[in-house]
């Protein structure tokens, strides 16, 4: 690659990064570098600071791809790693979702799919406002395409598609085991809701203070994985056998690290969706 052609993709990189504020560097490099930043046009842009007197930044854009068809995109900063998708409104205002979009960066790269939704809301679009809600009908169906970053390679087509969808499972699992615990605790911030959690999911991973307090007991055996010795005692004790392997493997660490928003998201689901329940006016920005 020439010097101007990296040079140009730092810039655009920055420019982007400027422009969208809570999503890092990362994730919107890996935008152009699949091309995904530049395939639809902005016909108008919405947005609200706030809702029911509380700080509230959602963003609605609507666009217009390459092949002439429009649809809305919306974006809220609790979930910076996440677009909704949705049809444009028909004449009564209803819109069909049909997708989200993920694409959050980790050291070593990032994870980007589209997962295919089910379901319905409003919105009117006017000349300096917009009105929008979701209804609680949100299904997910499945993960439809994806590409994964991984240091210098990428995984693309359907081997991209069945990792994600492999880790989705595991995610599944995971967060619903997470919330039928009895001390569980939903609608945290991103930031407390990693607190909460880590030391409980991977103590070895922790300093020693943060780790909860019976989590070694004398007897436990470990196990040497992704360079962590694992306490497979407190694995048993603590998890159900579905995610014994998970975690005593690694895997869990690993999805963590690089999937995090991704996990925080599907525990959060019901937090995410509520969201955006009750309507909300945007005002138009350009």
């Amino acid at each position: 690659m020439k010097i101007t052609k990296k040079l140009g993709l730092v810039f655009l990189s920055l420019l982007l990064f400027a422009v969208a504020g809570c999503v890092s560097v990362m994730d919107r490099t890996g935008k152009i570098l699949d091309g995904s930043a530049f395939e639809e046009k902005r016909i108008a842009r919405y947005r609200a600071r706030e809702k029911d007197g509380a700080a509230f930044d959602m963003e609605l854009l609507h666009v217009l791809n390459k092949i002439g068809q429009r649809s809305l995109v919306i974006s809220q900063k609790t979930f910076p790693a996440v677009q909704i998708r949705a049809t444009e409104p028909n004449a009564q205002g209803i819109i069909h979702i049909t997708s989200i979009d993920y694409l959050s960066g980790n050291t070593s790269g990032w994870n980007q799919f589209r997962l295919d939704l089910s379901g319905t809301g409003s919105c009117v679009l006017g000349d300096t406002q917009a009105v929008f809600s979701l209804n609680y009908d949100i299904e997910a169906i499945q993960i439809s395409s994806g590409k994964i970053r991984f240091n210098d390679s990428t995984l693309i087509g359907s081997a991209a598609a069945e990792n994600l969808r492999n880790r989705a499972d595991r995610i599944e699992v995971l967060t619903e085991w997470m919330k039928d615990l009895d001390d569980s605790v939903q609608e945290m911030d991103r930031k407390a809701f990693k607190e909460y959690w880590k030391p409980f999911l991977l103590p070895e991973t922790c300093p020693r203070n943060k780790r909860p307090a019976d989590w070694q007991q004398p007897g436990d055996t470990f196990v040497r994985s992704e360079d962590i010795r694992w306490n497979t005692d407190y694995t048993e004790r603590v998890f159900p056998e579905v995610l014994w392997q998970v975690r005593n493997s690694g895997t869990l660490l690993r999805d963590w690290e690089e999937a995090f928003e991704w996990i925080y998201l599907i525990y959060e689901w019901e937090m995410f969706i509520g969201m955006f329940s009750a309507e909300i006016t945007l005002n138009r920005i350009n």
